[in-house]
């Protein structure tokens, strides 16, 4: 039983892994580009060290009426699905990974890394859609809470990824050392 949810979690893992990608490069080629290029500036979704309410007023500024209409449009909606996916690939590989490890609560912290980096990015995006409705007189605290909130995204996000591939380490290690007491 446990040999069939791990091939179902692998399964699954590479299906949400295929659906993330195809997000990621859509947003990084067409959406996120296209808002860099009419805006001149890095846009929100790609500044993991945060902005400040200065960095938000130049980039809202930039994109001017049309650009704005465009982040809610296009980015905003390719950025609602993504962390969900991201967060589904993760945590399915580190299922798929971890269901048998001796180390189960590193796939814990894994999976509650994933998910804060959803929920973060899922802020990160409300934030935004709330600075540009609220174009031109965005305060400097919602700039500052929707930047912490970019910061903390980046973080947890980079926890899962890193943890995950820790996760896929220790299942191969633990699989060779099963393998080779076989042998003996």
């Amino acid at each position: 039983m446990k040999k069939m949810l791990a091939e179902h979690s692998g399964k699954a893992a590479i299906c949400f892994g295929v659906i993330a990608a195809v997000i990621y490069l859509a947003m990084i080629n067409i959406t996120l580009g296209h808002i860099a290029a009419v805006s001149g500036q890095v846009p929100f979704d790609m500044r993991p060290m945060g902005y400040s309410p200065a960095d938000a007023d130049a980039l809202l500024a930039g994109l001017g009426i049309d650009g704005r209409r465009y982040y809610l449009n296009y980015q905003i909606p390719f950025d609602m699905v993504y962390p969900a996916m991201l967060a589904l690939t993760l945590i399915c590989t580190i299922h798929w990974f971890g269901h048998g490890m001796m180390h189960r609560k590193l796939a814990r912290f894994a999976i509650m890394f994933s998910l804060a980096g959803a929920l973060f990015d899922y802020v990160e995006n409300i934030g935004i859609v709330a600075m540009i409705w609220m174009w031109s007189e965005v305060p400097a605290l919602l700039v500052l809470f929707v930047s912490s909130a970019t910061i903390l995204k980046s973080v947890f996000t980079t926890l899962a990824m890193f943890t995950t591939v820790f996760v896929g380490y220790e299942w191969m290690r633990d699989r060779k050392i099963n393998l080779s007491t076989r042998e003996v």
